[in-house]
């Protein structure tokens, strides 16, 4: 949000106050410093060289920053988009990758143009939940590399740190917990003399800048086929992870997004990401939290530092980022995962009053992500898992009672609940007319129309006649349009 001056002007949140201007850049730096083994990381799970991933970290933030719909949240180089695009480029090359990137970023326009981030309001809260869960895990178990067979000073270091950022923010705010604790470690790591894992040993970091250019690929319709699926895949998973983590910052920091303007934007910010070289990305919730939870930055300025910050520390000063020790980075997204996870959700109260089926989606969801490492796979496990619960719910709502010659349908009739209104009806003992009165139902699918031809037939075939009564409007088109023309086959 902004404050308007007249219609001239329109003043930028971070310069409401200096404070604002230091929560946003110190935000920026922590996020930026986060960024960087991350990459590397995602880089080597994408088989290509560490600086295609902190390039796209870099050119995946800042051009979020201008044109995605929620502010402070960061996007850049992911693990789900590594996943997609391994093959492709261990396959055929890093220019096949930038290709697949760069459509992958069409596409996503495309999809946001169509309205695909109005489909967010059917992820229920359990499915919600469990998607924050299962990130807080996959965060966490992310970290387990790092501590093991590693030297012993590793393990107090990482306490030490996790110490600071737990302890210090009760009583200093002014700095960021997590850059604190990234400075003293760093400094008693090279002040001491000491011997443990750092930045510089998770790979290379570049010394020059991102280039622009075309993927070096033939323009042809093989080509096109080839980058295609993996195109989609990219467009898919990034949307999905990126309007999920909107909606989570949403809820942290208690305002609305735009989910179409985040949708076409993470596309422009993917094919800006193929002209540089990038492995393409989406939003990262690991970082967006640090920024948004533990360094309270709001607006996009933070987004944008993240990746000014992340280039200068890999370009300029590599060689000082890479002494910088992995314990103080493992300490921070330690907490992140700690702080991200609702704990509320398994507490043994709500677990007593929440529903059975609402458990089961949740725990689906966690299930489907861990097993996958993958979260758009667990969002659709548990969408789909929260559909089925919802259909057989909904089902027990339909009944039929019998009052003289009259049969009272109550309840929503769809494909679940409609598949046993047929065997309610005593078909050989009622009268030659029987009245089905509708008034307090609602017909949503074919298959409820099909069920009422049907328990019509049934009554024809013993010479018998049926009359329905009390169709809402929507339901006697839906039943005028498609009765007698669904069950030809009988």
């Amino acid at each position: 949000m902004s404050k308007t001056v007249g219609a001239r002007w329109s003043r930028p949140d971070w310069l409401a106050s200096p404070r604002v201007l230091r929560t946003e850049i110190l935000a920026g730096l922590v996020v930026a410093l986060a960024l960087i083994p991350e990459a590397i990381s995602f880089s080597i799970l994408a088989n290509v060289d560490p600086k295609v991933g902190l390039f796209a970290s870099f050119t995946m933030a800042v051009t979020i920053a201008i044109c995605g719909g929620r502010p402070a949240m960061i996007s850049a180089a992911t693990g789900a988009i590594a996943l997609v695009v391994a093959p492709l480029a261990k396959e055929h090359g890093l220019g096949y990758l930038t290709a697949a990137v760069v459509l992958g970023g069409v596409f996503q326009i495309v999809l946001a143009l169509l309205g695909v981030a109005r489909l967010m309001r059917f992820i229920p809260r359990s499915v919600m939940v469990g998607f924050v869960n299962a990130l807080a895990i996959l965060i966490f178990t992310a970290q387990l590399p790092h501590l093991i067979d590693v030297p012993w000073l590793v393990y107090p270091l990482v306490a030490v740190a996790l110490a600071i950022m737990f302890l210090l923010p009760r009583y200093f705010t002014a700095i960021p917990a997590p850059l604190i604790a990234i400075v003293l470690l760093t400094a008693f790591v090279l002040i001491a003399h000491v011997t443990v894992p750092n930045v510089g040993d998770e790979g290379t970091l570049p010394d020059s800048l991102p280039i622009f250019g075309i993927p070096s690929v033939p323009f042809t319709l093989d080509t096109l086929t080839l980058i295609a699926p993996y195109a989609l895949g990219i467009a898919l998973v990034g949307l999905m992870e990126s309007l999920m983590t909107a909606k989570l910052v949403d809820d942290v920091t208690d305002t609305r997004s735009d989910k179409t303007r985040e949708s076409w934007g993470q596309g422009v910010a993917n094919i800006v990401t193929g002209f540089f070289g990038g492995m393409g990305g989406c939003a990262m919730i690991g970082q967006t939290m640090i920024n948004v939870k533990t360094s309270g930055a709001r607006t996009r300025l933070s987004t944008f530092l993240a990746g000014v910050f992340l280039l200068i520390l890999v370009v300029v000063l590599g060689d000082v980022v890479a002494l910088i020790p992995m314990a103080a980075l493992v300490a921070v997204m330690i907490i992140v995962s700690v702080g991200t996870f609702d704990w509320h959700s398994i507490a043994p109260a709500t677990l007593k009053r929440m529903p059975a089926g609402e458990i089961a989606v949740m725990v689906i969801t966690v299930a489907g992500t861990l097993v996958t490492h993958n979260l758009a796979v667990g969002v659709v496990l548990g969408v789909l898992a929260a559909m089925v619960v919802f259909a057989r719910r909904v089902a027990h709502f339909t009944e039929v009672t019998k009052i003289k010659d009259t049969y009272v349908v109550r309840g929503e009739l769809f494909f679940a609940s409609s598949n046993d209104l047929v065997h309610q009806f005593d078909y050989a003992g009622d009268p030659d007319h029987v009245v089905i009165d509708m008034s307090a139902a609602h017909i949503w699918d074919a298959s409820s129309v099909a069920a009422l031809d049907a328990i019509t037939h049934k009554y024809r075939s013993r010479g018998k006649n049926v009359e329905i009564i009390g169709l809402n409007e929507a339901s006697a088109g839906f039943h005028a349009n498609l009765a007698g023309k669904l069950n030809a086959g009988h």
